[in-house]
């Protein structure tokens, strides 16, 4: 059975829903708007390929574990009408269906927090998921990472931890991402897919005959 993996952000979807959600809460008032501008300077950190993983979490976590997660839970529906439904894709969802009626097994995994990603997942009709896990103690958010991140060489040690739980393998798989972030796991598949990609990984596909496509 073929393995199907995808990114999130920019690549399934329109947009980076980490960004926009600190964005949303900067809109509502929930955060200060010195928070917008560090939620840009990660960005651009993520994009440039110089991202501290464990600064930007520590940032990004904080806003979870300053409100109790009914409150969070409605802001996130709220995030998820505004921000997620205008930037979802019909050829992606096009792409998920081709691959499912296939009979392939399908996972997200992603640099951004479940918290986050978990109902977008559940929205595309995809059920496992390999996100960055925010830790939770005593139904609370700590505003610390449990386990490994799930950015960079950090996606292939979840998916070999996830593959290990289950009966699936890498003889047969596909990862369709558009950052160069990815290319450590992007190298390990049978088929890697280069998706609205940004410039690093345009060249580096277009250099080893990867495909390239747009969702977009």
């Amino acid at each position: 059975m073929s393995l199907v993996i995808f990114d999130l952000d920019n690549t399934l979807i329109a947009g980076d829903s980490d960004y926009l959600w600190s964005q949303f809460l900067t809109e509502e008032g929930i955060v200060g708007p010195q928070h917008q501008q560090e939620n840009q300077r990660f960005y651009d950190e993520y994009v440039a390929g110089t991202l501290d993983i464990n600064e930007f979490l520590a940032f990004q976590l904080a806003p979870l574990a300053a409100h109790d997660i009914s409150t969070l839970k409605d802001w996130r529906q709220r995030f998820l009408n505004e921000k997620i439904a205008p930037i979802m894709l019909i050829s992606a969802q096009k792409l998920i269906e081709k691959h499912q009626n296939n009979g392939a097994t399908l996972i997200i995994i992603t640099a951004t927090n479940s918290f986050v990603t978990a109902p977008i997942a559940a929205r595309l009709g995809i059920k496992h998921l390999i996100a960055t896990e925010p830790e939770l103690h005593n139904g609370q958010y700590t505003g610390k990472v449990a386990g490994t991140p799930s950015f960079r060489e950090g996606k292939v040690e979840r998916l070999n931890q996830w593959l290990k739980k289950t009966d699936h393998n890498l003889n047969d798989s596909w990862f369709y991402s558009d950052s160069h972030n990815d290319l450590p796991l992007l190298e390990l598949v049978t088929h890697p897919v280069a998706v609205d990609p940004d410039e690093t990984l345009n060249r580096y596909a277009s250099k080893h005959d990867w495909p390239i496509i747009s969702l977009r």
